[in-house]
């Protein structure tokens, strides 16, 4: 499908593009804004993973069910009763698919007529001498941005090959809940899709090799696991995947932990262990350009490929794997690629979230890595029963840490668990962006009965005992 503009073979780009998910409609339209003419070459869905697959339809399964959850903490006040329950799980999906098709052609599709320097082509793109292969035609093209995206990877565990399990792409297209459900994978795809199910009703139950959540603060995983629990889910963490198979009502994993093996049986498995970069077919290493161990393009810190004029950004990187780091690494790359290589990327004050139910959030460095990189440090945690907005809404889910340089008293990282924990931690960004100490922040002026109040109170955990101050003293 052609749209926009009809690719001329006779024309020369500026600018060649794989990949029409967020990272290369963003460096498209960056590209287009400067007055570039831009090819534009998408192949499967257009839109990428966030809006087919990923954040768009689990975010919105997501809330769904946090409806449930919360008619049934009605009783955390006195008087209050309220019942709430599933009663066409397959119309949800439906509402969640037209979500995904209104957002698809709304914010991808029906923009592309207005950016006269993109023309757009569906087909296989493989990189060339002087530009880019599709279809069997040559896009001729001095710059080239590869961001290709990335899909679900699949553990190399004996007998996977032969079993019918879901991915975090087919899990949300499923529209008979299975009665229990097996999560491979502990990291935040496995946590939040383990959640929805959880409160849908299905039995689940988690393994993972290490523990929930595993490049969070110890005291945030060990948190968010116990809520996990509370709500029904089994964690079986630390564990070594010995084999699988099919079984008559569905799949059997066998996982060691020591000396101990324990064959877990569920309806449904969903793999959920990472994602992997879309590089095959792209003609990367006949380009000269190297990939990391996990097949991500090795990029520096101006987007740049090992390969002149061959730029990446996105998930294809195999870093930084969010939607929004995709669409700044574009600009960035689509800017250097037109313009000189004068921007860097830095993703210092990264922001980053996990929607479980409290939220996982965190900017910065955590504890381990700050000492890795040789700074002393100081901590601050801060439970969530010390925030008033926590205590009026009677969820006091959670806790706050602040790390900080001991010398010099900036904030390094900052990781909050709570249950409206997204919406606080662009405050802890530019305050860790800006060089803010938390002498400064906890100084500042925060709104009363807000979550974001306690990174106030975490800093202020710094110098005093916030438990013995009075409500707004600080």
């Amino acid at each position: 499908m052609d749209c926009c503009g009809t690719l001329d073979d006779k024309r020369n780009y500026d600018l060649a593009v794989i990949g029409a998910g967020s990272a290369g409609f963003s460096a498209a339209i960056t590209a287009s804004e400067e007055g570039a003419q831009v090819a534009l070459i998408g192949h499967g869905v257009i839109g990428g993973t966030c809006v087919n697959v990923g954040c768009v339809p689990s975010k919105n399964l997501i809330r769904a069910v946090e409806t449930l959850h919360r008619s049934r903490a009605a009783s955390h006040f006195a008087g209050l009763h309220a019942e709430a329950g599933i009663t066409d799980w397959a119309a949800l999906i439906s509402q969640k698919d037209e979500l995904i098709a209104n957002l698809r052609q709304t914010k991808y599709v029906d923009l592309l007529p207005h950016y006269n320097g993109i023309a757009y082509v569906e087909g296989q793109a493989r990189l060339s001498e002087g530009g880019v292969t599709v279809n069997g035609r040559l896009v001729k093209a001095p710059k080239v941005i590869v961001a290709a995206g990335a899909r679900p990877s699949v553990p190399p565990i004996p007998g996977i090959e032969d079993i019918e399990f879901l991915t975090s792409t087919t899990a949300l297209d499923l529209t008979e809940l299975p009665a229990s459900l097996l999560v491979v994978g502990g990291g935040f795809v496995g946590a939040e899709l383990a959640q929805v199910f959880a409160r849908a009703g299905v039995k689940v139950t988690i393994v993972c090799r290490s523990r929930l959540l595993p490049a969070s603060e110890p005291e945030i995983a060990e948190a968010l696991s116990r809520f996990l629990q509370d709500e029904g889910i089994t964690l079986n963490c630390g564990v070594a995947y010995q084999f699988c198979r099919q079984t008559t009502n569905g799949v059997a994993l066998c996982v060691r932990q020591g000396d101990r093996e324990e064959v877990i049986e569920a309806e449904k498995v969903l793999i959920a262990t990472g994602r992997t970069p879309n590089t095959e077919g792209l003609g990367l290493p006949e380009a000269g350009i190297e990939t990391h161990g996990n097949g991500g393009i090795q990029i520096d810190d101006r987007m740049r490929t090992t390969r002149t004029g061959v730029y990446a950004a996105g998930d294809v990187t195999g870093r930084d794997q969010f939607v929004y780091m995709a669409a700044y690494g574009a600009k960035i790359a689509a800017r250097n690629a037109l313009d000189g290589d004068a921007l860097v990327y830095d993703n210092k004050a990264m922001p980053a979230v996990v929607f479980t139910d409290p939220q996982v959030a965190s900017v910065g460095l955590t504890g381990v890595e700050a000492k890795k990189l040789g700074y002393e440090i100081k901590e601050s945690v801060l439970p969530l029963n010390q925030v008033p907005r926590a205590i009026a809404a009677r969820d006091t889910r959670g806790l706050i840490k602040l790390i900080a340089e001991t010398n010099t008293d900036k904030l390094l990282g900052a990781h909050i668990l709570a249950p409206e924990g997204a919406d606080s931690i662009q405050t802890a960004a530019l305050a860790i962006k800006h060089g803010i100490t938390t002498e400064e922040l906890g100084a500042m002026i925060f709104p009363y009965l807000t979550t974001v109040e306690g990174l106030k109170l975490a800093a202020q955990g710094f110098h005093r005992d916030t438990a013995k101050l009075s409500c707004c003293a600080g």
